[in-house]
């Protein structure tokens, strides 16, 4: 299950249990749908609650990264999880945004509000 909050240029997804591929073509299509070509946009994720997502969700957001990436300006990851860590890290390598995760929500809020 997710959430998405949308604040002006920043967009929170919050994940709760399980990341399937259905939560993130929800997701996906909530940005897109925000997307303008000169508006770049921020993203939180919000990953504490997180319990685990599926194979098919790493592919989809691997290739959402690829083809969106010059959308983005920053981007925070709010995890504890070392394994999730390495995921953000496995993103920032197809995008050009700014990505930094965090064990802080309001820490990576403020970063990624700026």
């Amino acid at each position: 299950m997710i959430t998405i909050q949308k604040i002006n240029n920043l967009i929170i997804l919050a994940v709760i249990g399980e990341f399937t591929l259905s939560d993130f073509k929800e997701f996906e299509d909530k940005v897109l749908y925000r997307s303008h070509p000169e508006d770049k946009i921020n993203l939180l994720f919000d990953w504490r609650d997180m319990v685990d997502y599926t194979v098919d969700v790493a592919w989809e957001e691997i290739k959402f990264m690829r083809e969106h990436g010059s959308e983005f300006n920053r981007v925070a990851v709010v995890t504890d999880n070392q394994w999730q860590a390495w995921s953000a890290w496995v993103s920032n390598l197809f995008i050009d945004a700014d990505v930094v995760v965090f064990s802080d929500y309001e820490e990576a809020k403020d970063w990624v509000s700026l």
